[in-house]
């Protein structure tokens, strides 16, 4: 059990980098298997995530080691494809090693990916996009059977950009015969990150961040050297904080592009944004106003993992903030939680009306998710004294170091283990 120790009242203030995506680490480390590639990966998170994803990668029989940052892979002796349940209940995004494996064994044997309690988080697209390249797909109970004689190339439609979904068809289709078109396919900065990734490995494959990606095979690379990208979320979350507590804070080596959504309703509430092509600053005197309607959508549209984030920067603002969520239908857990210390937030099906109060009072919590507990920091930094969040495990899947990057701001947190 984590337990996050929080005085809040403290104005974040300075400069610091932001760490390497998680969403981007994720499936380029499960890309890695597609050949036999050595790998080396900087700039990755160190994460239980992505510790997870390393074990699986040497459960299948590959060398997979993290020294601080970097990330050093090799997968010439994949030697199985059935990763058990113990290793894919860890982590949602354990489903996109079904195209790679497809990919390079013509079989995959999981079961149904673990994570956040979302709601129904269902993979039907992604295994309808596999079927479509070929694949036959057995259920037996909670395990999934992928086999594929021979992948296909062919014309794929997501009905939804699914960010999994696209990521699973754009492996698998790396090791098809002919061309293979996706269209609807997510456009998230991952996207393009996995696709810059897999062109170093060999692949033909472009377009990815305009919602149509086109696959032609792959020529395999020997070995593959890439720099995971920042975390956007991550971002966001301080940029959140330092709204918040009245902070003046720099995010350096970030794209404000990828979290401009953010940044927007940020600077409707009142905070001043200053951004170059690798920096935000932020600044805030702390009396925010509501923005009025916010609604989560597919990028570039408002993120649902900044959904919560920006809801905790909004509790003290003057006024009303509505916020629709439509991609999880279970993404307002954090909601009780907030309004223990005293906010005045009500949910209902897709909506949550956020009516600012002037003070927040420190008070224990306890973390219902990832992005939901991250909400929970960011509140206890700008509620009177003492918050205390008790954590299974959530916020550290996402959030590398975090409390030292917030001590590093001028923050009073610290994490008990």
């Amino acid at each position: 059990m984590d337990i996050w120790h929080i005085r809040g009242g403290r104005r974040l203030e300075g400069a610091c980098f932001v760490q390497g995506s998680k969403n981007a680490s994720l499936p380029i480390i499960a890309a890695s298997i597609i050949c036999p590639t050595r790998s080396e990966l900087f700039n990755v998170p160190q994460l239980k995530d992505v510790d997870a994803a390393l074990r699986i990668l040497r459960h299948l029989g590959c060398s997979a080691e993290q020294r601080g940052g970097d990330v050093y892979i090799d997968s010439s002796g994949l030697s199985g494809s059935a990763i058990p349940h113990s290793l894919m209940e860890e982590m949602r995004s354990s489903v996109i090693f079904m195209g790679a494996l497809l990919a390079r064994c013509g079989e995959a044997r999981l079961s149904l990916p673990g994570g956040c309690q979302l709601g129904r988080r269902p993979i039907d697209l992604h295994l309808s996009a596999l079927k479509q390249l070929g694949a036959e797909i057995e259920e037996d109970g909670g395990e999934i059977i992928c086999r594929a004689a021979k992948l296909q190339g062919t014309e794929i439609t997501l009905p939804f950009p699914s960010v999994g979904a696209t990521e699973n068809a754009m492996l698998a289709a790396c090791r098809a015969k002919g061309e293979t078109v996706i269209r609807g396919a997510a456009r998230e900065p991952e996207i393009v990150a996995l696709q810059n990734y897999l062109r170093e490995m060999g692949a033909d494959i472009r377009g990815a961040g305009s919602g149509t990606v086109t696959v032609n095979g792959l020529r395999p690379e020997a070995s593959v050297v890439q720099r995971i990208i920042p975390d956007r979320i991550v971002a966001a979350t301080i940029a959140c904080a330092a709204a918040a507590t009245g902070g003046n804070v720099e995010l350096r080596g970030v794209n404000p592009e990828q979290f401009s959504t953010v940044l927007h309703f940020l600077n409707q509430a009142g905070c001043d944004i200053i951004s170059t092509n690798r920096s935000v600053r932020l600044l805030s005197d702390g009396r925010l106003h509501g923005v009025g309607e916010i609604s989560t959508a597919p990028y570039p549209g408002f993120p649902t993992d900044a959904q919560p984030v920006l809801m905790a920067a909004l509790l003290k603002a003057e006024g009303r903030t509505v916020i629709t969520e439509n991609i999880f239908e279970n993404r307002y857990r954090q909601v009780p939680e907030l309004c223990r210390l005293g906010a005045d937030v009500t949910a209902s099906g897709k909506t949550a009306e956020i009516w600012g109060v002037e003070c927040l009072h420190g008070t224990a919590l306890t973390a219902t998710d990832l992005r939901g507990g991250a909400a929970m920091i960011v509140a206890g930094l700008a509620a009177e004294g003492e918050t205390v969040i008790c954590d299974d495990g959530h916020i550290t899947r996402g959030y590398e170091r975090f409390d030292m990057r917030l001590r590093s701001l001028g923050a009073d947190i610290y994490l008990e283990y």
